[in-house]
C-alpha cells in the first residue's frame, strides 16, 4: 500500500502517462525548483498585503467612516485595473513560453509592445475616471458619510493609473522568465514608502500637513512612483551578477508596433480580460450588495477582507510560480514537467491554507483588534454633559457591533482557505499554458452569476446579513476551485499553442 503523504506529495503520482516526453525529475528536485520561485514571489505578496493592512490601520485612526470610504474605492479600482490584468496575463504566459525556447528576442519584443499598450490604454481611462468619478463612488454603495471622501480618494490614486499600468506590465514580463526576485524588492520598496508616506501625511506627523483620507492616497501615488522608477532601472541594466539580463530595454530598441507579437497578446489576453471583467462586475456588485448592509455591516466586512487577501497571497505567489513553470515547460516541449510543477504548486498551497485555517480560527479575536479597539466600559467623567453620553453610547455599541460580527465572519475565512488556495494556483497554471478562455468561463459561471445571485438570496431571502454574503462567496470559490481542479487534471490545456 502507497503511503498517502507520498502519494500526495510524490511527483511520481502526478503527471499522466500520455504527457511523459522524457526523463523525469524527482520529487526533490521539482519542490526545489519550484520553491526558489515561489519564495520571493510568496514574500513579495504576503509583505504587500502585511503593508495593505498597515495602510487600512492608518486609515482606521480616522474613523469608521473613513475605513469604509477607503474601502469603497476598491472595487471601481480594479474594474478600471481588469483590463491590465488581462494584458499582464498574455504578456507573462507569452514570455514564459519565449523563455522555454530560449527565444530572447521575442521576449523583449512582446514586452515593448505590450508597454505601448498599456500606456497608452491607461492615459484614455484615466480620463473616464475623472470624468465620472462621484457616480462610480454612488454605484459602489457611498452612503452620504462615505461619498466626499471616497471621492477624493479615488481622484487622486487614479492620477497615478498610468505609471501602475506600465510597471504592473514589466512585473508580468519579470514574473513570465521567473525572476520573481525582481518584482519582490520593487514592490515592497513602493509598498513601504507608501506606509512611511501615510505615517506623514494622514496624520500630520513630523512637521507634513495633516491630509487624512487625502494623504493616504498620495502616499499610494508617491509609493507608485518609486516602483515605476526601480522597474525602469532594471530594464535599463543589461547585465545583473555578471549575466545578460533576459529581459532589457535600450536606446536602439524598435517601438513600433508588431503584428504579429500583438495578435498573440491579444489571443490571451483577450480571453483574460473577459475573465477580468466577469471578475470585476461579480466583486463590484458582490461589494455593493454588502455595502447596503450599512456603515457597520461593511467596515466589518472590509476588516475580514485584510485577512482573506493576506491568505490570498500565499496561493496568488505560489500560483504565479506554477505559471511560470508551466510556461516554460511547455516551451520545451514537456506537458510533463508542466502538470507536475502545476500539481506541486497546489500542494504547497494546500499545506499553508490548512495552517493558515487553523490560525485564524484561534486568533481572530487578537487580529481584529490590529484594527480596532474592542468594545468596553469605559467610565465618563463625573463633568459629562448629555451630548457626550449619547455620543459614548453610539461609540461603544458601534464598535461592539462590527467587533462581534467580524469575529463571526473570521471563521468564513477560516473555511475560504484550501479552497481559496488551490482554486488560485489551478487558475494560474491554466493562464501559464494559455488556456484563458476556459478561466474566463469559470469566472463568468461563480463570480458573475452565483455569488450576487446566492448573495441576495442568502441576505433578503434567508436573512443571515453579512454571513449570509460571505456564505454564497464560499459556494462560488468552492466550486471555482473543483472546475480549475478538473480542467488542469485533464491535460487538456498542453496542446495550446501561443
Amino acid at each position: 500500500m502507497v503511503n498517502p503523504i507520498r502519494r500526495f506529495y510524490g511527483v511520481e503520482y502526478m503527471a499522466h502517462e500520455s504527457l511523459r516526453r522524457g526523463d523525469m525529475i524527482t520529487t526533490r528536485e521539482a519542490y526545489k525548483n519550484l520553491i526558489s520561485i515561489a519564495v520571493p514571489s510568496v514574500a513579495e505578496m504576503v509583505l504587500m498585503s502585511l503593508i495593505g493592512s498597515i495602510d487600512t490601520m492608518m486609515v482606521g485612526s480616522l474613523g469608521t467612516a473613513a475605513i469604509a470610504a477607503v474601502g469603497l474605492v476598491g472595487q471601481p479600482r480594479m474594474l478600471f485595473l481588469c483590463m491590465f490584468f488581462a494584458l499582464n496575463t498574455g504578456v507573462t504566459a507569452i514570455v514564459a513560453r519565449r523563455k522555454g525556447e530560449g527565444n530572447q528576442a521575442g521576449a523583449n519584443r512582446t514586452l515593448r509592445n505590450a508597454v505601448l499598450i498599456a500606456l497608452g490604454l491607461s492615459l484614455f481611462l484615466t480620463f473616464i475616471a475623472q470624468l465620472f468619478a462621484r457616480q462610480l463612488m454612488g454605484l459602489a454603495g457611498a452612503k452620504a458619510d462615505t461619498i466626499d471622501a471616497a471621492e477624493t480618494y479615488f481622484r487622486i490614486i487614479m492620477w497615478s493609473l498610468p505609471i501602475n499600468a506600465v510597471t504592473m506590465c514589466i512585473n508580468a514580463a519579470h514574473r513570465g522568465v521567473g525572476d520573481t526576485k525582481i518584482t519582490m524588492y520593487v514592490n515592497i520598496t513602493a509598498n513601504l514608502v507608501n506606509v512611511v508616506c501615510n505615517y506623514l501625511l494622514i496624520g500630520g506627523n513630523l512637521g507634513f500637513p495633516r491630509m487624512g483620507v487625502a494623504g493616504a492616497a498620495l502616499a499610494s501615488v508617491i509609493g507608485l512612483v518609486v516602483g515605476f522608477f526601480l522597474c525602469l532601472f532594471v530594464l535599463l541594466r543589461k547585465k545583473k551578477n555578471g549575466q545578460p539580463n533576459f529581459l532589457h530595454i535600450s536606446r536602439g530598441d524598435s517601438w513600433r508596433f508588431d503584428s504579429a507579437t500583438v495578435k498573440g497578446i491579444a489571443k490571451i489576453g483577450g480571453n483574460a480580460m473577459i475573465e477580468q471583467i466577469a471578475l470585476r462586475i461579480g466583486f463590484f456588485t458582490y461589494a455593493r450588495i454588502v455595502a447596503d448592509l450599512g456603515t457597520n455591516a461593511f467596515a466589518a466586512h472590509q476588516i475580514c477582507m485584510q485577512f482573506l487577501n493576506l491568505s490570498f497571497t500565499f496561493g496568488d505567489g505560489l500560483g504565479i510560480a506554477g505559471t511560470s513553470l508551466v510556461g516554460q515547460m511547455l516551451g520545451k516541449k514537456r506537458p510533463d514537467l508542466s502538470m507536475i510543477y502545476g500539481k506541486c504548486s497546489q500542494r504547497l498551497a494546500f499545506t499553508i491554507a490548512v495552517i493558515l485555517a487553523s490560525s485564524i480560527c484561534l486568533l481572530r479575536y487578537p487580529l481584529i483588534s490590529l484594527f480596532m479597539t474592542p468594545p468596553q466600559n469605559t467610565p465618563l467623567p463625573l463633568t459629562a454633559t448629555g451630548a457626550d453620553l449619547i455620543y459614548a453610547c453610539q461609540t461603544v455599541f458601534t464598535n461592539a457591533d462590527v467587533y462581534a460580527t467580524a469575529a463571526r465572519v473570521m471563521f468564513m475565512v477560516a473555511l475560504f482557505q484550501p479552497f481559496q488556495t488551490s482554486a488560485v494556483v489551478f487558475s494560474g497554471c491554466l493562464r501559464g499554458a494559455g488556456d484563458t478562455k476556459y478561466v474566463a468561463m469559470i469566472m463568468i459561471l461563480t463570480v458573475s452569476i452565483m455569488r450576487p445571485i446566492l448573495s441576495l438570496v442568502a441576505i433578503h431571502v434567508l436573512g443571515l446579513d453579512l454571513v449570509g454574503a460571505w456564505s454564497a462567496s464560499l459556494l462560488d470559490m468552492m466550486t471555482r476551485m473543483t472546475l480549475s481542479f478538473r480542467r488542469f487534471s485533464s491535460g487538456k490545456w498542453s496542446n495550446i499553442k501561443v
